[in-house]
């Protein structure tokens, strides 16, 4: 069993049935199986083959899952490319995974001009969707030739084994990391999450995340397996909590998943009614921490939805541990576990020794199973660094993450141990943040730190800086530089300029003093908007 025969059996068995919805689109399986057949003929003929890559600069669309689709077909592996990100940071990912093809549209169009060429002399293009296609050298089809190219399978050589896709993750070095994750590794979590959610073809499933963001594997491949309905969310409606809910509501859908940052926006607002989303009937989160007092507002309003917390970083595929909350939490201040370990997975809390901590200490936590990917793309010495072969226990994956085991058995998370953070469900290194800081050439010295918020994000990045002396740029001038070179949900929220950054004893930048810094700053703020607030009402 690979990924794309999760279509062609429904397509074979129920060939009308609706497999996906986008704005007024939609499309039948039988329909989807054959486009993807076609498209994975086109990247044949294009040269494309066993183990090669190819890179889909394709906002979220039917086109663009048919992409990915094809691409398998192809015995190929496909790199979800973020069309929001600066075209520097898509050149780095393109060039260290070298795609013999590249799929746009219409929408991609501007940007694919600027990342020319990608890379020099070894890419074609192939053009999906409407619209005129480039008149370029390398084009190897278009949308013409995609209505009218064989819909008939190709034999597959892949096996269970072989990568199907590659996701760029952020790097601390200031160059994205490739997390390859094979067939068998996203096949194991969706047998588990068969058997525990039980979804069948009368679902009617949300695909919310972006195309390169792990969680939407489950959405899209756990629909096709179920034979249900996928649909899929604008992204322009992330920020607009009132419309969010009215497309759960609109769409009936029967499961949303998502990372924590919508719920908190629908919860800011008060979006949800009583008893709202009659047909919802589970509602899924990871990808972070969902405060208590959000999970409990949404649990009050809607009884009659089961929640679920989801725990996994992308190099163990999707998820590795889960806890469906059994009651609506009594205090606000109660500790929300990320519970068990997935069936075919198992989690581990070390010390520095590699020993097992007693329940209720702190350790490290580590995770080995049938999620864990092969390892970062043509990064050895990163995958060595993390993917640790233990000679007793096997291979297991060092999470970075500090957790303890409670005497309920479940696991819970306490948060880094380094400079990660996840904000609006997004991993990110911080180290990327301050290596873009750097290279743009106009600071003596900066220092990204993280601190908690209250907003949606969970965590609000900050930037302190020093400029050369007798330099002068504000901090909106670096906001503009600086989007050049990573996308928006890396940029910092907080900036202060300092004539020195603080140090340490040991002469290094004193870290955990900015973060005294941009709390203190933050707070003023707040009392500061809060005491406008009371004269106005006075007034």
């Amino acid at each position: 069993m690979l990924l794309q025969d999760l279509v062609t059996r429904q397509a074979q068995t129920r060939p009308g049935s609706l497999a996906m919805v986008c704005g007024p689109e939609s499309i039948a399986y039988g329909e989807l199986d054959a486009l993807s057949n076609r498209i994975a003929r086109l990247l044949v003929d294009a040269g494309c083959g066993r183990g090669d890559r190819v890179g889909l600069l394709i906002p979220k669309s039917i086109p663009a899952i048919a992409s990915m689709l094809g691409a398998l077909k192809a015995d190929c592996t496909y790199v979800p490319l973020d069309t929001g990100s600066p075209p520097a940071r898509l050149a780095k990912i393109i060039n260290a995974c070298e795609p013999k093809c590249v799929l746009a549209c219409a929408a991609s169009a501007a940007l694919l001009e600027t990342l020319l060429p990608i890379p020099a002399g070894s890419t074609r293009l192939g053009w999906l969707g409407p619209g005129a296609a480039p008149q370029r050298g390398d084009l190897a089809f278009d949308w013409d030739a995609v209505g009218s190219a064989p819909s008939a399978p190709l034999p597959n050589r892949n096996t269970p084994q072989d990568a199907a896709h590659i996701l760029f993750t952020s790097g601390s070095t200031g160059t994205p990391k490739g997390v390859v994750i094979t067939h068998a590794n996203i096949l194991a979590f969706l047998d588990w999450a068969a058997g525990y959610f039980a979804p069948s073809s009368s679902d009617r499933i949300s695909c919310h995340p972006p195309l390169h963001f792990d969680l939407s594997g489950f959405d899209i491949y756990g629909t096709f397996m179920a034979g249900a309905e996928l649909h899929l969310v604008p992204p322009e409606l992330s920020l607009l909590p009132h419309q969010i809910a009215a497309f759960i509501r609109k769409r009936e859908l029967t499961q949303w998943f998502s990372v924590p940052s919508v719920l908190k926006y629908m919860a800011q607002f008060d979006v949800l009614r009583q008893d709202d989303f009659p047909s919802l009937e589970r509602l899924l989160w990871c990808g972070e921490a969902l405060p208590t007092p959000v999970l409990m507002y949404c649990m009050r309003r809607l009884p009659h939805v089961t929640f679920t917390n989801l725990y996994g970083p992308t190099e163990t595929t999707i998820a590795s541990s889960f806890y469906t909350v059994p009651e609506c939490p009594k205090d606000e201040k109660a500790e929300i576990p990320i519970g068990q370990a997935c069936r075919g997975e198992s989690m581990l809390v070390l010390d520095d020794a590699l020993r097992p901590v007693p329940p209720g200490e702190i350790g490290s936590l580590y995770i080995q199973g049938a999620g864990l990917s092969p390892g970062y793309w043509k990064d050895t010495e990163k995958t060595r660094a993390v993917f640790l072969e233990d000679p007793e226990r096997g291979r297991m994956y060092n999470t970075g993450d500090l957790a303890r085991l409670g005497d309920d058995g479940l696991f819970y998370l306490l948060g880094r141990a380094d400079s990660q953070i996840k904000s609006r469900g997004y991993r990110i290194e911080l180290g990327e943040i301050e290596s873009a800081l750097h290279a743009l050439g106009v600071l003596r010295e900066c220092a990204v730190v993280a601190i908690r918020s209250n907003g949606f994000e969970g965590m609000a990045i900050c930037c302190a800086y020093a400029l050369p002396n007798g330099a002068s740029l504000e901090p909106a001038d670096l906001r503009v530089r600086l989007a050049e070179l990573v996308p928006l949900y890396m940029m910092p929220s907080q900036w202060a300029r300092f004539d020195a950054l603080p140090l340490n004893a040991n002469g290094k930048v004193d870290r955990p003093r900015l973060k005294e810094h941009f709390t203190t700053a933050a707070a003023a703020a707040v009392n500061q908007v809060g005491g406008a607030l009371c004269e106005s009402r006075q007034a």
